[in-house]
């Protein structure tokens, strides 16, 4: 025997299911007031309709799917927020471009990784054209042992010779290919002229661990768990972006300042 749905209930089910679709409450219909028999109809009413109109089920889950986007956004603007002294006034990361910018971004590098060296092009190239950019780096060895020696010794050279030195190392070494060892990093800066011994000595230095700790907390803070990773102002953009998406970025940061 089969349990029809009185109208006004037909009416409320289908007030539910179209809830779903527009991510409403059904608050027109009370599960808990329901007979079995009439929950066990509602489930059927509701199984027949969606069968009938898959459309209202994708409808449903696109919405669901831009407001969970959205929740994500405001989640990393909170995130933002929190960690801005860390990620915009550390004291000690490297700033190129223009240091009195109009509008920061923040990127987190590792030398091995091979979207990082492509993303050094794009921001090469929106530096370029765009003089009122502060790029702020943050050293975030992950992927491997050459990772981390490589970011040692970019941060030694940093401590002992200072920003000039690192930002010409910098660039050298997110563009290297091959297998490096702490002979061909002393190697490299000895090519341009930097003491390739001396940095290699001060690699384990306790200013180098205590910048790379912090800066692995602050990755943890951010939920960060790949390179590259951005700080657009006050926006997360996890992995490697073409130049036309960053200008995107900048755009909607400023109109937004």
């Amino acid at each position: 025997m089969t349990f029809a749905l009185p109208r006004a209930l037909r009416l409320a089910t289908l007030t539910a299911v179209l809830g779903l679709a527009t991510a409403l409450p059904a608050s027109a219909l009370d599960l808990e007031a329901l007979t079995e028999d009439e929950r066990n109809a509602f489930r059927d009413e509701v199984r027949a309709y969606l069968l009938e109109n898959p459309e209202v089920l994708m409808e449903a889950i696109g919405v669901l799917e831009q407001r969970q986007a959205q929740a994500q956004v405001q989640e990393d603007k909170d995130l933002v927020a929190v960690n801005a002294n860390a990620l915009f006034s550390d004291g000690y990361s490297h700033v190129a471009g223009n240091p009195d910018g109009d509008y920061t971004i923040v990127e987190f590098v590792d030398y091995q990784c091979g979207y990082c060296r492509k993303a050094y092009d794009v921001l090469q190239d929106l530096l370029a054209e765009d003089g009122n950019i502060r790029l702020i780096l943050k050293e975030f060895p992950i992927l491997s042992e050459a990772s981390l020696m490589s970011a040692q010794f970019a941060l030694s050279a940093q401590q002992q010779f200072g920003e000039a030195a690192y930002g010409k190392l910098h660039d050298e070494l997110i563009s290297v290919r091959g297998t490096l060892t702490e002979q061909r990093l002393i190697e490299i800066a000895n090519e341009l002229e930097l003491d390739g011994a001396a940095i290699a000595a001060g690699m384990n230095a306790p200013e180098v661990e205590r910048i790379l700790a912090e800066n692995r907390a602050l990755g943890q803070r951010l939920q960060i768990s790949g390179t590259p990773a951005f700080v657009m102002n006050d926006t997360m953009a996890r992995g490697f972006m073409e130049l036309d998406q960053m200008q995107h970025l900048v755009a909607q940061g400023r109109a937004a300042q």
